[in-house]
Parts: structure tokens; sequence; C-alpha cells
């Protein structure tokens, strides 16, 4: 996969689809190290926020993933092509905590140019975050009653901003206006 590094002003991305089509790869850990896991997530937001780049996603304190995005500064966000659904399922769907779901899903972490998380050889965008902030959702705070339907567990989520520090994405992902 050709990817070249982009600034966050010329990212072009459908946010909507990002989240909710392309189900990126949200990866917590140490790829030195290899200590890291990775999750499928379908809710997020990106932006400007304290006059930062920022990726915002949320985990639930009952994922494996979570432990990682707690003991560790950074993460990953990776986009993949439609091609790579089946594996992106399958990190959606198991746990790490069961065995290797990142070799069953036959996807290539690689290190990232500024984050200890890895990225993905196969993926699209990646994007290399460091915490900046996070917080406990607080179910007497939706404003929207129905939202609390998402929580039969009552397992809110925590919510991470992450700086966005490197954009490495394939052209399609890059603004081509001069």
């Amino acid at each position: 996969m050709t990817r070249k590094q982009i600034a966050f002003a010329d990212l072009t991305l459908r946010s909507i689809h990002l989240w909710d089509r392309q189900w990126p790869l949200l990866t917590a850990g140490n790829f030195a190290q290899g200590r890291f896991n990775t999750m499928t997530v379908g809710w997020g937001s990106l932006g400007t926020m304290w006059g930062r780049p920022f990726a915002q996603v949320v985990v639930r304190p009952s994922r494996f993933t979570y432990q990682f995005i707690e003991q560790h500064e950074a993460f990953t966000l990776c986009a993949f092509s439609e091609i790579y659904r089946p594996a992106l399922q399958l990190l959606g769907t198991r746990s790490g905590r069961d065995g290797d779901k990142i070799a069953q899903s036959g996807l290539t972490p690689i290190a990232s140019t500024k984050v200890a998380a890895p990225g993905f050889a196969e993926a699209e965008l990646i994007l290399e975050c460091r915490k900046i902030y996070s917080d406990d959702m607080r179910p007497a705070q939706f404003l929207a009653h129905d939202i609390d339907a998402n929580y039969p567990a009552k397992d809110y989520h925590r919510i991470y901003f992450g700086e966005i520090l490197a954009i490495l994405g394939t052209a399609s992902y890059a603004d081509h206006r001069a």
C-alpha cells in the first residue's frame, strides 16, 4: 500500500462514511514491545479542538483494548478498503483476551512514525494520535433520552480525544487542489 504524509488541512475524508461504513481499527499499546490490541470502532469524530486536529473515540471498560488505551499515551485509527471487511468484522467481534485475533485477521501490524501504537500495512489511512483528554460518559448528561438504550448493561464508554500527530494516506485522502 502506498501511503504518503498528509497535512491535516489537506485531509479529504467522508467522516460519516468513515465511522458508519468503513469501521476503522482503533489500536493502542506498544508495537516495539509486541504488546498492543485493536478493535473495530463505529463511533467517533474528527475535527479541531483547543487549536489542535483531533480524533475522538469511545471505548467501553469491558473491552480488552480498554486496558491498552488506558495504559498507553497514544493510539492509531486505520481505515481500510471494502475488501478487508471480513477482517474488520472478526476484529470487532472477537476479544484479544481469547487468542491472537490480529493474526487470525490476516492484517499486518507495522510501526507508526510518531507514536508507539502500530498501524496496519493494509490500511488506506492511518491517523497517529496522542491522548489529550478523557472522560467517562455520564447518562445523566444524555439530552436525548433514547441514547441510554445503547447501554442495556449500563457499560458506558470512556471518551478519548487524541491530538492527530501524523496522517498517512493514499492519494484518495489528500486534497489535490493547488
